[in-house]
């Protein structure tokens, strides 16, 4: 039996929150771009837990907008999925199993363009939510009248114009637009950049007024563990539990944070805040945006190269082995938390810091290195590259275990196989896929250039870190010494012979 709307009377209500049949009937209030988990266990969990205590009381859209994957599961399941909900909260153990009903429908940009653009009409449809990945905030130079556009931004404009014109531009058809895409300030840019094609496309001033003065652009900053779809073995206890199968399983830690900028207007919206501790609309998130960016994405960026070449799969695995648990203690402990680039107070961000450890030793997440390492360079250029130059600012020396983050990285971003489009790395003969868009420039480097060579080439390239690295007095030869250790005597070996920094 599959987990759908027709057989939610046959699920176990012992061990699961199920929704009520009234809760189908809800309006559509959200379109969403993007259907990825971490949506589906944040937003969307906010949303749908408003639902059940009657806050609310509306419904998601959610728009496919790429090609990868289909939305079939979606469709079989009535948009279903079950959350289950994994950890520690306050010092009581979490374990809830959660049938989410927040998701109205999933349309596809490609396919159902014109129904996402209905979704405009609807006078209801007042807020529009997006995780796009880094990647998706991007200018693109395009007529926003194509069916669909091609960029992020561009669908977004091409819905907000079909709204101005279906409401005439009235003071009361604006949207409350809340990118949750980790890069600073996401909102500003997202704005930036729609208004900018507005410009481009010549789109009517009357239309740009109405985009600029009604509708409300709000940095948002998102923060919970959300591995997704868990092992076989624990999939099958949770469907036990459940009574059905259910292809969209989502597993996520019970640390939960979604912190929004905006005012009391913004709140008579986002009314979903209401009904979790974990949603936050306040005039400023800066310290929340820095901690979570530092403290907890900075680590697990740094990590995942050293992690993933060590032959250690999860999180989790990682603070069960004690030179790995010692690597990130100290990347959190002694060189992120005192050189995070914003006022933040020592004792609120190692009270975080500790915060965040616990939270990677949580043994009901199973979340992936290799995961982690999607889009690798740039996480680092946004989370990692601030907090070294503040470092070596604060103490006028590198952060050592950047140095062996800094020589993982690059032996990870070494391909040896290249299929089409596609480039793939090789560890312990088996071959990995380096989900990045420098993978072609790693495929030249490694091929036309010796190590020491590729060091200097990458530390002292602008364009990849804003800065050029090797001005870090010691850094570039610190990697390098790294880089070729962890070539000649494996990444573990590396990680348990520290050079001691005279």
């Amino acid at each position: 039996m599959l987990l759908s709307k027709y057989n939610l009377k046959n699920v176990n209500t012992q061990k699961v929150i199920v929704p009520n049949d009234a809760l189908f009937e809800l309006p559509e209030k959200v379109l969403q771009f993007g259907t990825g988990v971490l949506l589906r266990g944040l937003p969307d969990y906010f949303i749908d837990n408003a639902n059940r205590q009657g806050i609310f009381n509306g419904r998601i859209v959610v728009v496919k907008s790429t090609e990868k994957g289909d939305s079939s599961d979606f469709d079989k399941q009535d948009g279903l999925y079950t959350l289950c909900v994994r950890g520690i909260e306050n010092g009581v153990k979490v374990e809830e199993n959660i049938v989410c009903s927040a998701i109205s429908r999933v349309l596809s940009a490609k396919h159902e363009w014109d129904a996402i653009l209905e979704c405009a009409h609807n006078p209801q449809m007042q807020i529009i939510i997006s995780n796009t990945t880094e990647v998706g905030i991007q200018l693109v130079n395009e007529d926003v009248r194509k069916h669909p556009p091609t960029s992020f931004p561009g669908k977004l404009l091409a819905f907000l114009y079909e709204r101005y014109n279906a409401f005439d531009g009235s003071d009361q058809s604006g949207m409350v637009i809340i990118p949750t895409e980790l890069i600073s300030d996401n909102a500003r840019k997202l704005e930036s950049i729609v208004l900018e094609l507005a410009h481009l496309n010549a789109l009517d001033e009357g239309f740009i007024e109405w985009l600029e003065n009604t509708n409300h652009f709000c940095n948002s900053l998102v923060d919970r563990i959300v591995p997704g779809m868990p092992d076989e073995k624990t999939k099958k206890e949770i469907e036990n539990d459940l009574g059905a199968a259910d292809q969209l399983i989502t597993v996520s830690e019970a640390y939960r944070l979604w912190a929004i900028e905006g005012n009391a207007e913004i709140a008579s919206i986002l009314t979903f805040a209401k009904a979790d501790k974990g949603v936050v609309i306040t005039s400023d998130i800066n310290v929340f945006k820095e901690l979570k960016l530092r403290l907890l994405n900075a680590t697990h960026s740094l990590s995942a190269g050293v992690a993933f070449l060590s032959g250690i799969e999860t999180t989790k695995d990682a603070m069960n082995d004690a030179s790995m648990c010692a690597f990130i203690t100290e990347l959190v402990k002694n060189e992120i938390a005192p050189a995070i680039p914003y006022n933040v107070s020592i004792l609120q961000a190692e009270e975080f810091g500790n915060n965040v450890l616990e939270r990677f030793r949580n043994k009901f997440i199973q979340h992936q290195w290799i995961n982690i390492t999607l889009n690798y360079t740039l996480k680092l250029k946004a989370r990692a590259i601030p907090v070294l130059l503040k470092h070596y600012e604060k103490f006028q020396t590198f952060p050592e275990n950047f140095a062996t983050s800094f020589a993982a990285y690059m032996v990870f971003m070494k391909p040896v196989k290249r299929d089409e489009n596609s480039f793939y790395g090789i560890h312990n003969g088996k071959e990995y896929i380096i989900a990045d868009d420098k993978a072609p420039m790693f495929y030249e480097l490694w091929n036309n250039y010796d190590e020491a060579t590729i060091v200097n080439l990458v530390l002292q390239d602008v364009d990849l870190w804003g800065e050029d690295l090797t001005k870090l007095s010691g850094f570039e030869e610190d990697v390098k010494d790294k880089l070729k250790m962890i070539l000649q005597v494996g990444m573990m070996q590396t990680l348990q012979t520290k050079k001691v920094l005279q």
